[in-house]
């Protein structure tokens, strides 16, 4: 007799060890795809000549995917230190940052690729009514698989796209470097001496087009030398940071090269858009004036850090072989950029790109979250206060003084994921329960 999933959910709930597999998967909040440890902890006392406390045998831990496509879970927790990282270098009084950041000149930049071939699009008013496509002329729906795809596939330059893509982290930090040299100049500096006078901070987040291409959204800041709790010049103001932004995109190049051995030069589309931040409460990502309001944007940034491509079809997990392009399940666009990145990737000419490590993220290389030194936090630093935190409340009922013990564990990798359909469904269930009662509670506070 072969059992259905509803049966074999069912029995699962059943068995006597449900309840305590239920609070484990409720402990890491659903994970999808839990690691699972073999070991013990202990607290022994400072000589280690008393353990007072012992937890032994089988545990999970999360898997840590920031990918909401791959683990919803942890995405929701990669998603909230990363919003905690975004709002302490937008409006400072926590993570070490003072509040003053949110008097300095702050703007929110979005730096797109350039065109590699004329794509459909859905183009709307100023009011939001929808015009034709300026490739094809049709009124495309929200939803058509078209969107992003090139009009014509064989004219559309493949290979300057991928290798856009690969680039595309170095032309980030050429930015940076164009950026401090265009306000030093604005200033009245030398590049040498604005150390001495400035120093810049952001937070830039990588998101992709329906195009397969990414686009950087950024938070640049100008602090005094010291960093966050130095004030900033005078001579910054948000008109010369928003001057300096453009004309640093501009003056970016990085030569590359086709295959064929021709130069190919690495640029920032023409579309570059700042806006400034203001310091408010208003529930406004940004007004009519296109001011945005940093009481949202961290959250509006943050999202960004778990996505994947923002194309639903697009592969989460590296290509092995051209059979697996043959059957990943995506797009005719997508896939002829994962298959270019995979050819591309075979030659030595482009070796130190790796780009068939990389063809699934399209030829992307960079990491979808990175910050200045000086701008917050780190992830690091909140995963840390996090454990602390867990640490001392466990202490805490067990009435122990956390600096008369010594915490020792010891634990071996036993295995990854759940054991069978069944309990995958059940994490799945227990997760969305508790992202409605994270959502409840959160509409609750907001409300009050």
């Amino acid at each position: 007799m072969v059992l259905t999933l509803q049966d074999r959910i069912a029995d699962r709930v059943q068995r006597a060890d449900y309840r305590n597999w239920r609070d484990k998967v409720t402990a890491i909040g659903g994970c999808a795809a839990p690691i699972r440890l073999f070991g013990a902890w202990q607290v022994h006392n400072l000589d280690s000549s008393k353990v007072l406390a012992h937890l032994g045998g089988d545990v999970m831990v999360p898997c840590g995917n920031r990918r909401a496509s791959v683990c919803p879970a942890c995405s929701d927790r990669y998603a909230a230190d990363a919003f905690h990282l975004m709002r302490a270098g937008l409006s400072g009084g926590s993570k070490g940052v003072p509040e003053s950041v949110a008097e300095k000149p702050r703007v929110f930049v979005t730096l797109t690729a350039p065109s590699f071939g004329a794509v459909h699009n859905r183009p709307t008013t100023p009011g939001g009514k929808v015009r034709p496509c300026t490739g094809c002329g049709e009124f495309h729906h929200p939803d058509d698989p078209r969107i992003g795809g090139p009009v014509d596939p064989d004219g559309y330059d493949y290979v300057g796209a991928v290798l856009w893509q690969a680039h595309a982290g170095k032309l980030w930090h050429r930015f940076t470097i164009a950026l401090r040299r265009a306000l030093a100049r604005g200033a009245g500096l030398t590049v040498r001496d604005f150390k001495h006078h400035a120093r810049v901070s952001y937070a830039k987040v990588a998101e992709y087009q329906r195009r397969g291409l990414v686009h950087f959204h950024a938070v640049i800041r100008v602090d005094g030398p010291e960093g966050a709790g130095d004030r900033a010049p005078a001579w910054a103001t948000v008109g010369l940071v928003d001057h300096a932004v453009r004309t640093a995109a501009r003056s970016v190049l990085i030569e590359s090269h086709r295959p064929d051995g021709s130069v190919l030069g690495l640029v920032w589309g023409s579309q570059v858009d700042v806006r400034p931040i203001r310091a408010s409460a208003a529930s406004e990502v940004e007004d009519d004036a296109g001011v945005v309001s940093d009481s949202r944007l961290a959250a509006y940034v943050a999202k960004y850090a778990t996505k994947g491509t923002g194309a639903r079809d697009t592969p989460d997990r590296p290509i092995r072989s051209q059979l697996d392009i043959d059957h990943v399940r995506v797009n005719d666009h997508h896939r002829r950029m994962i298959q270019m990145a995979w050819d591309l990737g075979d030659l030595g000419f482009y070796a130190e790109l790796n780009l068939r490590k990389w063809a699934h993220m399209l030829g992307f290389r960079g990491h979808f979250l990175t910050k200045s030194k000086h701008y917050s936090t780190t992830f690091k630093r909140i995963r840390e206060d996090r454990r602390a935190f867990r640490a001392a409340e466990v202490l805490d009922r067990l009435g122990i003084e956390a600096d008369s013990v010594i915490v020792v564990n010891d634990w071996a990798y036993a295995g990854s994921g759940y054991a069978n359909d069944a309990e995958r469904e059940l994490a799945a269930a227990l997760a969305e329960r508790l992202r409605a009662q994270r959502q409840r509670k959160y509409t609750e506070e907001v409300a009050a």
